[in-house]
């Protein structure tokens, strides 16, 4: 059985029967349900890891930390970037040990189930981060629900689409193609008239999931709690990347740095599309070689034999539960001012970023954004990833599985078969392998 849910579904809350305490502390914390408290009520010290792009999106949210800090002049907040490929294992260390770990975090949508189960976030329910959680789109919200509790509020919601040099395609008389093959076709036809590569493919575990999708495969099976990820459908989808490749279509990639690679080759015009989501929209505006912002197509991803999607993506604030009430007022005071509708707002303005709450797509300046807008309707038919504990941990062996078979030329069903035998050992061994 293949499920795949749609990210304008209602999606349910994943509940487990039993969960691991962690050090990081009690996680039933609630307040009365008040608003979020006056300027002259909290005072303190917070420290915020920031896992965004330190360089493109990072100045942003400096500039909205020092509006926070205008207003709640008694709240010293402190920005601290952490790769994001270093921050779950970074923020798991420091809270298991008790020591070290930040106040906030900006948490992947797939870490807070794992870190909630573990007890390491301070639940939110009944405080003034969800005072308006009718407001905020259902799927981001729910990546935030762990065993009837909500431990985070959804920062920015992406997903991946097809990104595209205007200026090449117009030489090469060309449209945004909605399918795989037709990827292939028009790949050719600009490389003949422009001698631009067609597309690069990152070789990671995430950027391959449309291929996946495509043919109607997943990783896994939630409610039969099955393992379908070396399915069929999957081999296809990855085979159909695979074939892109050895057709010449995309550029094998290199093994190392592919993604800064990837982004090079594309803000330089040497490749005329590339699968990648709306964080990067700053980067591309801001490269002098791209042409600006107006240069950039973005179209859903193409389609493989089933269908079209690309999976929901975003981030979620969090606060560590090892801290007290008199802290925790601070926190949710900060998150309550970063997450309003004016600072969505300002985001998406500045960072072509999504929000996450309705209402901020009434604001003029986002409905007028025309990046925010295509990015809109492709999140729309995302497609929702399994919000259990272990997540976060399905996309390292994807990683290993992308590279073996785009860059080593090693084949898609054994490749998968692989990557089913690690779910089961390490990642979800009571689930069984279809």
């Amino acid at each position: 059985m293949r499920r795949i849910a749609r990210a304008g579904a209602v999606v349910a809350a994943v509940s487990l029967l039993a969960t691991a305490c962690g050090s990081g502390g009690d996680t039933n914390n609630e307040s009365d349900g008040e608003s979020a408290p006056a300027p002259d009520e909290v005072s303190g010290s917070l420290t915020w890891w920031d896992t965004s792009d330190d360089t493109n999106e990072g100045p942003a949210f400096q500039e909205l930390i020092d509006r926070f800090q205008e207003e709640y002049p008694d709240v010293d907040v402190t920005r601290q970037y952490v790769p994001f490929d270093q921050a779950q294992n970074k923020f798991k260390t420091a809270a298991e040990s008790g020591k070290g770990a930040p106040d906030i975090l900006r948490a992947e949508v797939a870490w807070v189930p794992e870190f909630a189960s573990l007890g390491y976030l301070y639940a939110l329910d009944g405080t003034a981060a969800l005072d308006d959680a009718d407001d905020y789109f259902e799927t981001p919200l729910s990546s935030n629900v762990f065993d009837g509790k909500t431990y985070g509020v959804p920062q920015v919601t992406d997903s991946l689409a097809l990104l595209y040099n205007k200026e090449i395609f117009e030489q090469a008389g060309v449209e945004a193609p909605t399918t795989w093959d037709e990827v292939a076709d028009v790949a050719k036809t600009i490389k003949d008239e422009t001698g631009a590569d067609g597309i690069f493919l990152n070789p990671g575990g995430y950027f391959l999931l449309p291929f996946m999708y495509g043919e109607g495969g997943d990783l896994v099976d939630t409610e039969a709690q099955e393992i379908v990820v070396s399915s069929e459908a999957n081999v296809a989808g990855i085979q159909a990347a695979a074939d892109l490749v050895k057709s010449g279509a995309a550029p094998k990639p290199p093994a190392a740095d592919a993604y800064a690679a990837m982004m090079t080759s594309f803000t330089e015009g040497d490749i005329a599309m590339i699968i990648n989501g709306p964080w990067e929209v700053n980067n591309i505006r801001n490269a002098e070689s791209f042409g600006g912002v107006e240069n950039l197509g973005i179209a859903p991803v193409p389609g493989g034999s089933e269908t079209a999607g690309a999976p929901v993506g975003g981030h979620n604030y969090v606060v560590w539960s090892g801290m007290d009430e008199a802290k925790a007022d601070a926190a949710i005071a900060f998150i309550d001012f970063m997450n309003s509708v004016e600072s969505q707002a300002f985001l998406a303005g500045e960072l072509g970023l999504l929000p996450t709450r309705q209402s901020a797509y009434e604001v003029a300046a986002v409905q007028d954004n025309e990046v925010v807008s295509a990015f809109k309707d492709v999140v729309d038919a995302a497609v929702a990833r399994p919000w259990i504990p272990e997540g976060g941990q399905f996309f390292g062996p994807l990683d290993e599985m992308a590279v073996e078979v785009l860059v080593q030329g090693q084949d898609p069903k054994k490749a998968l078969d692989k990557v089913a035998k690690t779910y089961k050992s390490e990642v979800v061994p009571d689930y069984n392998v279809q």
